[in-house]
Order: structure tokens, then C-alpha cells, then sequence
């Protein structure tokens, strides 16, 4: 049966045109009309054109106010808030995207409609930035939600055990809060890109208000109406070249440490000191071959490349065992996942693991629902356009370590390490971290803690403030293992102290004497200063480990506002937690 036609043969356009409107039309959804009504409206308003007697007299429907909040790390759960709040938009929302770390707690009764995103950082903890918001949620304080029509998306990485927790963690609060579940929470891996892309437009389905043919307009704000997105970073992948491969540890150290110049044949991308690079990396031949001998796969080439390339055959998580059980039937595997012992079996172990303990005939199939595609790894940017022009330079350690009697290394550090050498390509992609910026004012002074690999943004920060001859100093905290191996672009910072881009360095080498210094107890040894520093304006920035050193760096200056200014320690931790919430406290930790 034939669909009727929506306008009329008097309608002012031609038979062709209004065949093409009809056909657009009748496939719009009621908001999406809405929207156009509106817009086409504004449109004639804003150009001063009087509005035609055939649109209805009745005023534009308020947009619908959107709440997006998100809790971000790596800058994942940002990048999708920005994509619900396009979305949204031409959906006849108003969207607003609030940072957990800005959060004002008081305004959630408000929001009306709201969705969250949020990562879980390591072991089922919150993003650094929302650590306080996220608190001060949990807590008995908390305001109600009644009214709230919510959504939650939760970003994880199953080889972590608290998979998705803290987005788990917020589902059950709204709703305890008495808020309204839209939609399910959906818990999402690294592979997120496209369930993320269909769970938005379904939340954004449930949420949008009931259409009734006589409230069908909605009001466009034409200041805000098309996002600009002009001077974003492509998310594109691109191949460079490797010109430059540097061990900078000496021959008698015991870590290695690759600094890895990359250029573009077609001009660096626009990408700003505190960014990330991420490399699409190869497997390990060997491991490959490895699982191939294990599987009976070893014929087939095919599998062979896909395994370098595109799957991740080192992450063994719970949800993998779970996988591998059911693909393959394996009775043992299944008995194995009844018995709730496979999260602490999995622990320092990967999937030739798994194989071998379950030995079954597996198929290409099999191993590709096993597996999951292999995911970029990021690492701080260690350089400045302004100085290296069309390159992009990086600091990378190879992970290596032993456990349960088998040898293993870090995907991307080691293929760096060992794979790659002048002249080799790469794919990349530049990751922006707008949470980890130079102050707006070249005048402002910085303090920069970075020990080992953590300093690599740091010799971004210098070089960019030395080739726009910034006023402001910089202070630099590093520390590694011993001063003879490991002392990172030892001879770069001597420069640097010498043409003014660096004020001050101080460093920490925890193996050159009997007891251990870290640059925690360095923050320590300058407690008066750095507080002058701080209560001067001095931005403070810590780059590296996550779960000791920069949670001990942050002890170290609330101890350090503690003893100068004679605080108690709540006071004290206060002080450090407003230099957060004024962005003058900033964290790109791993």
C-alpha cells in the first residue's frame, strides 16, 4: 500500500520538489520535524524575514533541557558527552555537558533530564578529576533526585576486575536517589566506539519528550545552533615515519627507555603540549605463532595476520574465560567459571594461558569471539610544534616481566622497543587532554613533577614555553632509579637551566643510596618554597604512576600547606582541593 502524501498539490514548490520534501518528511521522526519547524522559523526570524501566515500562531516549544555529565580520565567519556550533546541538539534538546569535576551537587534536583558517562580508573576507583563530586554523591548528604529521568554509560576494561564500577556505581545511586531509569546502563570495553554510537541514540530516543500534534515546534537557539568544529583533532588514523629510535638509559641499566621520533609526511596535526599520541601496535610474532602451535592453527596465514594486527591476545579477563567456555563448549572451562575462582586465576596471566590449561579444537572463529580488537595505546606527547615542527617525539619504556613462569612484555612498549627502527611506519592518532594544559598566561609560573616516563609532557611544557619566550618559570621534580643510567634527558634539562626555559630542577634517584627518595620526599625538602610558589599563582602539574605516586605526591603538598602555614590537615587538604577545582592542580596519571 502506497504512503500517502504529507503536502498538498497547492503546497508553493514543484512537482519534483515536492516529491523530495515528501520523501524527507515522511521519514522524519516527530522530533526531527519538530526541529526543522523550529529552525526553519528561526531561520526567517533571524534574517528578518516576516514569518508566513501558514505557520501556525502557537510559540515554539522550549527546547528540552539535557544534562550531560561526564567522569573522564584518558578523555573518553568527554569525547562521547560532546557526541550526546551534538546529537542532541538536532534532536531538539538543549543540551548542557557539566564536568564531574565541576559538578555542583545542589543543581542535580534540576536537571530534569540527565546523562552520565563515566570511566572507572584502575581498581574500581573514579576518575581523579571527579574523586570529590563523586564523594560527596555517595554520601549520606546527598540531595534527592525525584524527577530525574536518567541514563547511565559506563566505560571499563575488562581485564581490570571492577569492571565498569563506578558507572554501575552511579546507576544504583540515582536510583536510590529516587531518580527514573531511561534506559539500561550499558557497560562498555575498549572497543566502545560503536555500541556507545547505538546506546546514545536510543537514551536520547527514551528521554525525549512525549509529541503531541499540537506542541510540535521547538525553539532553536541560534547563537549555540551548529557546532564548531573547526580546530578539532582529527580521530582519523595516520602513518608516520620513524626518525629517531633512542635508548636514553645507559647500557648498564636495568630498564629501557625509547625516545621515538615521528614525522608527517603531510604536516603535524594541530596538537598542543599535554596531548597523547596513540600507536596502533603489532602483537608479538612469537606469542602469535605460539597460539597458532597451541590452537592446531598454524597453517592459516590469514589468522596469523589478523592475530599481529587486530585482536588483543594478551588480555585475559573473566568475560574472556566466559567467552572461551561457551565458544567452545569446554566442559572444564565451564565447571572452571562456576567455581568463582577464575578472577584470581587470571591474575598475571594471558590467553596462551587459557589455551593451554583448556586444550580444545579451535577455529579462526572461536579466537576472534575470544579476543577483542586491539586497542591503541597513548602516550604523553614529549614534544612542542613551535620547536620540532612537522614531528611528534615520545618517551617510552619497555615492560617486561616474568610471571608464572613465563616471560611477558607490554604490547605497543615492546614492538617500540624492539620491532621498530629508523625508516619503520606507524599508525597514530593524536588523543587531545584539554584537563592538561599550559596556563592561558605565559607569565604564570609552573611546577612540573615527573618521575621516569612521567616527564615527557613536561619537556613539552619547556620547549613550548622557551619558543614563545614565556616570562613565567618552571620547576621541574624528576626522579628514576639511579642518576648514572637513568636520568632522562639529563643534558636537554642542564640546557634548559642554562637558557632560562627551566628555573629550577630538583631530582630524586631512590637506588643511589641506602634508603629510598622519591620525589614526594624532594616535595618535602622544598615545602616553603613550593607554597610560595603556589600562593604566588604557580600552576602545579604530576604526570606518571596512579596508584602510589601521584597519590603520594598529593599527600606531600597538602603536608606542605600543613607545616608552612601552621593548617590543620582538613584544612589543609582543602586548600590543595580549591587549587583542583581552579584547574591550577592538574594530573595526567596512568
Amino acid at each position: 500500500m502506497s504512503r500517502q502524501a504529507l503536502l498538498p498539490r497547492t503546497a508553493p514548490f514543484g512537482d519534483q520538489e515536492r516529491a523530495h520534501l515528501d520523501a524527507a518528511l515522511g521519514a522524519a521522526t516527530p522530533i526531527q520535524r519538530a526541529w526543522l519547524t523550529g529552525f526553519l522559523a528561526g531561520l526567517d526570524a533571524a534574517a528578518g524575514q516576516p514569518v508566513s501566515a501558514a505557520v501556525p500562531a502557537a510559540p515554539p516549544k522550549a527546547a528540552e533541557p539535557l544534562t550531560i555529565l561526564f567522569a573522564s580520565e584518558s578523555g573518553n567519556s568527554e569525547k562521547l558527552a560532546s557526541d550526546v550533546s551534538k546529537l542532541a541538539r538536532k534532536q531538539g534538546f538543549k543540551p548542557k555537558i557539566v564536568d564531574f569535576s565541576d559538578l555542583d551537587l545542589a543543581t542535580l534536583p534540576k536537571a530534569g533530564k540527565l546523562v552520565a558517562i563515566a570511566a572507572t580508573w584502575g581498581e574500581g576507583e573514579p576518575p581523579a578529576r571527579a574523586v570529590r563530586a563523586y564523594g560527596e554523591l555517595m554520601a549520606d548528604g546527598a540531595p534527592r533526585l525525584e524527577g530525574v529521568e536518567f541514563a547511565v554509560l559506563a566505560l571499563g576494561d575488562t581485564s581490570y576486575a571492577e569492571f565498569c564500577a563506578i558507572g554501575k556505581a552511579l546507576d544504583a545511586r540515582f536510583e536510590a536517589l529516587g531518580a527514573k531509569r531511561a534506559v539500561p546502563r550499558a557497560d562498555l570495553d575498549l572497543d566502545f566506539e560503536k555500541p556507545a554510537a547505538d546506546w546514545i541514540k536510543g537514551a536520547l530516543k527514551a528521554l525525549a519528550p512525549a509529541e503531541t500534534a499540537a506542541d510540535n515546534v521547538v525553539a532553536v537557539d541560534f547563537r549555540h545552533g551548529v557546532e564548531d568544529e573547526d580546530g578539532e583533532v582529527s580521530r582519523e588514523p595516520v602513518v608516520v615515519e620513524v626518525i629517531d629510535h633512542v635508548n636514553l638509559n645507559s647500557s648498564r641499566s636495568d630498564k629501557e627507555t625509547i625516545h621515538l621520533a615521528l614525522e608527517f609526511e603531510d604536516g603535524a596535526p594541530a596538537y598542543e603540549p599535554g596531548d597523547s599520541l596513540e600507536i596502533f601496535p603489532e602483537n608479538d610474532p612469537q606469542l602469535v605463532d605460539e597460539i597458532l602451535r597451541a590452537t592446531g592453527l598454524s597453517g592459516d596465514e590469514a589468522l596469523r595476520k589478523a592475530l599481529l594486527a587486530e585482536r588483543d591476545i594478551t588480555t585475559l579477563s573473566a568475560s574472556t574465560v566466559e567467552r572461551f567456555a561457551k565458544a567452545t563448549g569446554h566442559a572444564e572451562a565451564a565447571a572452571f567459571v562456576e567455581s568463582g575462582e577464575v578472577k584470581a586465576w587470571i591474575e598475571g596471566r594471558h590467553l596462551i594461558d587459557l589455551i593451554e590449561r583448556f586444550p580444545a579444537a579451535l577455529t579462526a572463529e572461536h579466537l576472534n569471539t575470544v579476543t577483542r580488537p586491539l586497542p591503541p595505546r597513548a602516550y604523553s606527547i614529549a614534544s612542542s610544534r613551535k620547536e620540532v615542527g612537522d614531528e611528534v617525539h615520545l618517551t617510552i619504556a619497555a615492560v617486561r616481566y616474568e610471571t608464572h613462569g613465563r616471560a611477558r612484555s607490554g604490547v605497543a612498549s615492546v614492538h617500540v622497543a624492539d620491532r621498530i627502527r629508523n625508516g619503520a611506519k606507524l599508525r597514530v592518532r593524536v588523543k587531545p587532554n584539554k584537563h592538561f594544559r599550559l596556563p592561558s598566561d605565559p607569565a604564570t609560573d609552573i611546577i612540573m613533577v615527573g618521575p621516569g616516563t612521567g616527564v615527557a609532557p613536561f619537556r613539552a611544557f619547556v620547549q613550548e614555553r622557551r619558543a614563545i619566550e614565556a616570562p613565567g618559570r618552571s620547576w621541574l621534580f624528576f626522579g628514576d632509579r639511579h642518576f648514572t643510567h637513568d636520568f632522562l634527558y639529563q643534558l636537554e634539562w642542564q640546557d634548559a637551566l642554562e637558557d632560562g626555559s627551566l628555573a629550577k630542577i630538583d631530582v630524586a634517584f631512590s637506588r643511589d643510596q641506602p634508603e629510598k627518595i622519591y620525589v614526594q620526599d624532594r616535595i618535602d625538602q622544598n615545602a616553603a618554597e613550593l607554597v610560595a610558589w603556589l600562593d604566588g599563582g604557580a600552576h602545579f602539574y604530576v604526570c606518571g604512576d596512579a596508584k602510589n605516586m601521584a597519590k603520594d605526591v598529593r599527600a606531600a603538598v597538602v603536608r606542605a600547606f600543613q607545616t608552612v602555614k601552621g593548617l590543620s590537615a582538613a584544612d589543609a587538604e582543602t586548600h590543595v582541593a580549591g587549587l583542583e577545582r581552579a584547574k591550577r592542580y592538574q594530573q595526567d596519571v596512568y
